[in-house]
């Protein structure tokens, strides 16, 4: 039974390494800035990949009664744009950290 607790070890160990590289890539990701972009640079989100909205930026040109539906518009743009690029942003870390262990193809990261 010597070898079964052996791997029962090694399988214990690899998953508190990935555990481990989980926490610092969910770290990472948290620090990472993208910014979603709508009406030609009008309306600007600021992002991180983790998701987290860091700041909006509203030209003062959209800033009429007249304007209020089509800056809505904007911000919602820019909001997924942003989303969009922190989800892209994320799986290039994820790719990253999961490089080097040995899952099966098509398995992915968190599980």
């Amino acid at each position: 039974m010597k070898d079964l607790n052996e791997l029962i070890a090694a399988a214990q160990s690899a998953a508190e390494t990935v555990q481990k590289q989980m926490g610092e890539a969910q770290a990472t990701l948290d620090t990472i800035e993208v910014e979603g972009v709508s009406g030609g640079g009008l309306v600007k989100i600021k992002a991180t990949a983790k998701g987290r909205i860091l700041g909006v930026s509203i030209d003062d040109s959209l800033m009429q009664a007249s304007e209020k539906q089509m800056l809505e518009d904007l911000v919602a743009a820019a909001l997924n744009d942003a989303r969009t690029k922190a989800d892209a942003k994320s799986n290039e870390e994820m790719a990253k950290m999961s490089a080097g262990l040995p899952l099966p193809p098509g398995f992915k990261l968190p599980f």
